[in-house]
């Protein structure tokens, strides 16, 4: 049975999840600016709640963004820096995609707007389906003004769910759901099931080749010329 070890730190929430025999264990606080000081004494105390040494775990994953600048590094560096000295492979899993995840695991939602506040006034986006309990993407992530986000063709609003902070636009976003959780914020027990899910169908790399995505950079584009 695979030992998978889950760490996140892309938003004001730091998290730690295990998943070991079958069972899973986590640890969650939302603890701005503290992740740098606190994300390796809750991976030693999950570890040792386990019972278990830093060698057994077989993978690890993280929150790979988008999110904060500084939190993304910040996991991104621990998983490598793990990964390298127990030569273990790497799920990286996105951040909005665990969002979903967590609004179907506390709220039953199926469809799943994610949105989360990329500063600038702007948003990180991201649509959702559940497929077989596990949240898919619909579409692409992107970093855009609340006024341009959209929903995939075919979906209804009256059935969609909003998730993540990026909802405290709401008023300002162009989607209007049933329903609406703008406080939830990524948790690593949800990543967990992302990464048994990428695990599954061969998706873990080595540690070198586990990279940040911040989203923003994909979409900057160099101003004209006068």
């Amino acid at each position: 049975m695979t030992t998978v070890l889950a760490l996140d730190t892309a938003t004001e929430a730091c998290s730690v999840a295990l998943w070991h025999q079958g069972q899973s264990l986590s640890n969650y606080a939302v603890i701005p600016r503290l992740h740098a000081q606190e994300l390796l004494p809750m991976i030693k105390a999950l570890l040792a709640e386990a019972q278990l040494p830093m060698s057994a775990i077989d993978a690890l994953a993280f929150g790979r963004g988008p999110g904060a600048f500084t939190g993304v590094r910040i996991a991104t560096g621990m998983v490598q820096g793990l990964a390298l000295a127990l030569d273990r492979p790497v799920l990286a899993v996105s951040n909005l995609a665990m969002l979903a995840q967590r609004a179907w695991r506390e709220q039953g939602a199926q469809q799943v707007a994610t949105a989360i506040d990329a500063r600038m006034d702007e948003v990180y986006w991201g649509c959702y389906q559940l497929q077989d309990e596990v949240m898919q993407l619909v579409g692409s992530e992107a970093v855009l003004a609340p006024e341009s986000v959209a929903l995939p063709e075919r979906w209804r609003e009256a059935e969609c769910f909003g998730a993540g902070t990026g909802w405290g636009y709401a008023e300002r976003l162009a989607v209007k759901p049933s329903a609406c959780d703008a406080a939830l914020l990524p948790h690593a027990e949800d990543l967990l099931r992302l990464a048994l899910h990428g695990w599954a169908n061969g998706e873990a790399v080595d540690a070198a080749d586990a990279q940040p995505v911040y989203l923003r950079d994909k979409v900057a584009t160099p101003k004209k010329q006068p």
